[in-house]
């Protein structure tokens, strides 16, 4: 009888879950991410640092207000003194720039970066905001 309880449970989670998914992936969009004004600054005094720094511009036209996630830099770290490194750094990312800055020792460089693992966003509602603009952006009560 247990087995049996089980069984149907189980079935009844999985057909929800196959209902769900696609509901769900239909409805994700990803923001655009793009890394500009990238500089590596001289040495520093007195720590013997260099800041890398960019400006990481988002495009979140295809996101609903008020979207937000997180993203990685993949970045392979060139250095006098030891083997290359390739390393990740997790940021958020929102529709606003964002200023980035890392800090690297002075005998170290970037050599490559990338962003990898866009976190996706909830897809803007095109069709309500046609809507909303042909009734003139408010709604009889």
């Amino acid at each position: 009888m247990l087995a049996m309880r089980r069984s149907r449970l189980t079935f009844a989670v999985t057909l929800t879950l196959i209902a769900v998914t696609p509901a769900l992936a239909q409805n994700l969009c990803r923001p655009t991410l793009t890394i500009n004004d990238v500089l590596l600054s001289p040495i520093e005094q007195p720590n013997l640092q260099r800041k890398w720094t960019a400006i990481v511009a988002t495009d979140t036209s295809e996101c609903a207000v008020n979207s937000g996630g997180f993203f990685d830099i993949v970045f392979t770290r060139l250095s006098e003194n030891a083997p290359d490194l390739e390393f990740r750094q997790r940021f958020i990312w929102s529709p606003f720039s964002l200023k980035l800055a890392m800090a690297f020792s002075a005998d170290e460089a970037v050599g490559q970066y990338r962003i990898e693992n866009v976190t996706p966003c909830i897809c803007r509602d095109r069709a309500a905001e046609d809507r909303a603009a042909a009734n003139g952006g408010w709604r009889k009560q």
